[in-house]
């Protein structure tokens, strides 16, 4: 099983690797900077160099970035637009730079411009990145977009959304998506029942197609199916619960897919909330 969790880069990149390693996970989400900063700081050779050494000789197999939070490529704010087209190629080089095969994003918010502009404003986006130098030489990166719980006016919340942005790129052939469970759930998508979960993932395969499924973000949610809020629990400790998660590690259709926590930190006041919801994971899925 491909299990993980997202880690901090504070002791440095390979220092993700190690607290990996020390989690037993084969997994692993990090960023590539601080971030809620526009601000990247350059990544050395010598960093680079040692992270994939590290990377190469450890028990982790994946290794996905997400990109920074203030990307807005939805945004009818020109300036904060181009300074996410920017910030997006720049998410790439990065994860190119580390040996990293992919970046996972959001898609931002269309501020109350309605739905068909902000697809058209991340449709250029995206087109613009792949067609940039960067992209083309970082041929092994792919870019996920992640689907979202639909609060506010944020993008992808709905599979039609993300299949109509992926079906008008000029060039989708590295282009996937990350299924986030909270963010489904919170959208109004079942996950809790046999019928619901084959129901939500033939409606993804129907709108975007499964093949471009590359990833789970396995969280529980705080708010009911449908709530539109956006807001992470502990596995089996929310909405979705035990049952859920049960029938979606052993799916037969994700059972090959990297499994990434985005569970809160601390569980009634321990710091090794990770461990425990990684042992639960473990304990669900039947090989």
């Amino acid at each position: 099983m491909l299990l993980g969790c997202h880690l901090s880069i504070g002791k440095g990149f390979t220092g993700a690797i190690e607290a990996a390693e020390n989690l037993s996970i084969n997994a692993l989400q990090i960023f590539s900077h601080n971030a809620s900063s526009w601000k990247m700081k350059t990544i050395t050779k010598e960093a680079a160099s040692s992270f994939q050494t590290r990377f190469k000789n450890s028990s982790v197999k994946v290794v996905v970035i997400h990109t920074m939070y203030l990307l807005n490529p939805a945004s009818p704010d020109e300036v904060l637009f181009e300074r996410s087209v920017a910030a997006l190629e720049q998410e790439v080089k990065r994860a190119g730079i580390l040996g990293i095969d992919r970046i996972v994003t959001h898609l931002g918010a269309h501020k109350g411009s309605e739905i068909e502009a902000g697809i058209a404003r991340i449709v250029t986006a995206l087109d613009r990145v792949i067609a940039s130098e960067t992209f083309s030489s970082y041929k092994g990166v792919e870019i996920l977009l992640e689907n979202t719980a639909g609060t506010g006016t944020t993008m992808g919340a709905s599979f039609s959304e993300l299949g109509a942005i992926i079906s008008a790129l000029s060039d989708a052939s590295r282009v996937g998506v990350c299924l986030d469970t909270c963010h489904a759930f919170a959208a109004g998508y079942e996950l809790r029942t046999c019928e619901g979960l084959a129901e939500t993932l033939e409606t993804l395969d129907r709108e975007v197609g499964l093949e471009r499924l590359k990833m789970i973000h396995l969280n529980d949610s705080k708010y009911p199916l449908g709530s539109r809020h956006d807001r992470h629990a502990h596995i089996g400790h929310g909405d979705i619960g035990i049952e859920g998660f049960s029938l979606i590690v052993n799916h037969k259709a994700l059972h090959d897919l990297p499994f990434i926590l985005e569970t809160p930190k601390k569980f009634d006041g321990q710091a090794d909330a990770d461990r425990i919801n990684l042992d639960l994971v473990r304990s669900l899925r039947q090989e």
